[in-house]
């Protein structure tokens, strides 16, 4: 059965982006770029929200045709054209879209079908509303983090109407030169499933 791993880089206090959608308090280097690219390589699918979707798609395509393009500008561009991609979306279809799923009704039973497929992890790349969505459904089956030593104060969080606890296991923590800290966390009932 296939995981979906939220990926999501977040301040000390929790958030995933400002008030209006900012994200320039990140910090992104070579260092994390290579980490994160490896364990990327090994995900099967990318699911996104609409907003996050179109960002990427409005560089990711061409990245690598550019002429400054740096190595991980040509290595995600390769994954990410080859890589099935999956959309939450009220508003789009996918008249036109290559290699895209786009989901807009019966958010469990689409996702849990998708799950059930062979392969490696789904990654659920930032789009906090999508993984909101699917928060609120149990549909997460691990996270992926990445805090930056910034408190922000107000903005998005990460974790947003949560009806009952969510108890996780951490696999893995690393720390980054830029002072950021890697935390990869399994949902427990996941690892339940799995006995």
């Amino acid at each position: 059965m296939r995981k979906i791993i939220s990926f999501m880089h977040l301040s000390l206090d929790g958030f995933v982006a400002g008030p209006n959608g900012e994200m320039d308090w990140i910090k992104v280097d070579e260092e994390i770029f290579n980490h994160v690219g490896k364990r990327i390589s090994e995900g099967v699918a990318a699911l996104y929200g609409r907003v996050t979707y179109q960002m990427m798609e409005s560089y990711w395509p061409t990245a690598a045709d550019k002429p400054n393009a740096t190595q991980h500008d040509i290595e995600h561009s390769k994954w990410y054209s080859k890589v099935h991609k999956v959309v939450l979306s009220r508003t789009m279809n996918e008249a036109g879209l290559t290699n895209t799923t786009i989901i807009s009704d019966n958010l469990p039973e689409r996702i849990n079908k998708i799950k059930l497929q062979a392969g490696g992890d789904i990654l659920l790349f930032g789009s906090p509303t999508a993984t909101h969505s699917l928060m609120q459904q149990n549909l997460i089956d691990g996270y992926w983090l990445f805090v930056n030593p910034i408190i922000l104060g107000h903005g998005i969080p990460l974790f947003k109407n949560i009806k009952d606890k969510i108890k996780l296991q951490l696999l893995t923590t690393r720390q980054f030169a830029s002072g950021v800290t890697e935390l990869s966390y399994i949902v427990e009932p996941f690892l339940n499933k799995e006995l």
